[in-house]
């Protein structure tokens, strides 16, 4: 007997057989690579397996399930690292190990899984332990061969990764370095503790780049891992001073422990560049003249500092609020800053009233330092005239200083 629908001839009114015609030119037009009902599965591929209408479970279709994830995981592991991909594939097999191991001495010895388990654990960590029970030959040979490849798994583990955290590490110091030698304007600050740190810190806040000189390998590794720009060496080698590119430099700040090496590196580095301003710390004030003398431009103690702060606090406590909100530019907008005139700079020539000065900036000028004497002009007078090279101690918003310097103060 025939099997499946059979249409009935001379009946084009019937219903079974117009429903049966329209099925099956539905199914001419439709796209062989785009079947009915089609859901996407967990890998982004149609997946009929997955589809609400009725489908058989053919080799095919099973193939082409168990393909696509095993194709994503070729795919990500193409895209790793060469180093780590195989870092990644020896522990895979490693974690194979153990289960062949496992399952070989269930099969072998008759053991249970946590026998197994914890016989394959010490003979591949050679712990060596006592056997769980006598192995048999057959056992023995298992056990030598499993502890021999999972010995040398092991090994090339440890080795790859020590590998790479060794290259790791001189890839991120060759790329400080190269960061450093395009550095040009910078500033470079020798010793990196308590008011190191802090130095450092404010620099980089006001958007100067900082290069530090330490020889603490705690210090210059977390200095690493945070991406700062350092050179670990002895600050009196000039080898390490041109390592941090002093000769480019800006300016140089000595923070070190010893008055002695401060006075050194001052030496040195004044030598490698005559243009390098210097400011150093100094622990006895009897060093200051050293200081000074070995070419250090500003010398500063900060015990006496301090001393001298805490002194304003107590006898001028809404004076020293004021200028800490001032200075602090966090706690205000307005901060004191410094701006020099160049050459054909249109304030070059002008007396302040004739500039329109605080009208124009909204700002105030402290003081005026002469380009040739030096000497410092407080609260200036509006006939005071502002010449070429000449530094204006302004006070003002820091938006509106920046725009002083670009508008009025160059060329």
């Amino acid at each position: 007997m025939q099997r499946g629908p059979q249409l009935c001839t001379g009946h084009s009114s019937c219903g079974f057989c117009v429903a049966w015609r329209a099925a099956s030119r539905g199914a001419r037009r439709r796209k062989p690579n785009n079947p009915p009902y089609a859901t996407r599965n967990a890998w982004g591929a149609p997946s009929p397996l997955l589809s609400p209408a009725p489908s058989t479970l053919t080799p095919d279709r099973l193939m082409a399930f168990i393909r696509t994830p095993w194709e994503a995981l070729i795919s990500w592991l193409a895209r790793m690292e060469p180093s780590r991909r195989e870092i990644f594939l020896a522990a895979l097999a490693l974690v194979l190990l153990f289960a062949v191991g496992t399952a070989g001495y269930v099969l072998l010895e008759g053991w249970s899984v946590a026998d197994g388990f914890y016989m394959t654990f010490i003979t591949l960590s050679t712990i060596g332990f006592q056997e769980v029970s006598p192995l048999s030959d057959v056992g023995r040979f298992f056990t030598f061969g499993l502890g021999t490849t999972g010995i040398g798994i092991l090994s090339f583990v440890a080795v790859r990764s020590a590998q790479l955290l060794l290259v790791s590490d001189r890839l991120r110091e060759r790329r400080i370095m190269k960061r450093i030698d395009a550095l040009s304007g910078h500033y470079v600050v020798c010793g990196y503790g308590r008011v190191g740190e802090r130095l450092t810190e404010d620099l980089i806040q006001e958007g100067e780049t900082v290069v530090v000189v330490d020889t603490d390998e705690e210090i210059c590794a977390s200095l690493s891992e945070a991406e700062r720009l350092h050179v670990q060496g002895d600050a009196e080698d000039e080898g390490t001073l041109r390592a941090a590119g002093i000769e480019r430099a800006r300016g140089l700040i000595l923070t070190l422990p010893e008055d002695s090496s401060n006075v050194f590196v001052a030496l040195t580095a004044r030598e490698m560049n005559p243009d390098l301003f210097v400011l150093a710390r100094t622990i006895d004030h009897d060093n200051r003249s050293k200081l000074r003398n070995a070419g250090a431009d500003k010398v500063i103690a900060p015990s006496e500092v301090g001393a001298d702060r805490m002194a304003q606090v107590v006898l001028r406590p809404h004076t020293d609020d004021f200028l800490e909100r001032v200075l602090h530019t966090s706690a205000l907008s307005r901060q004191i800053d410094e701006v020099q005139i160049h050459k054909n700079a249109p304030l070059a020539g002008q007396t302040l009233a004739e500039s329109n000065f605080r009208q124009q900036f909204d700002a105030i000028v402290i003081g005026i330092i002469d380009a040739d004497t030096g000497a410092m002009t407080f609260n200036p007078s509006p006939t005071e005239r502002i010449d070429v090279g000449d530094i204006l101690i302004v006070l003002g918003e820091t938006e509106i200083i920046d725009a002083l310097r670009e508008r009025v103060c160059l060329p």
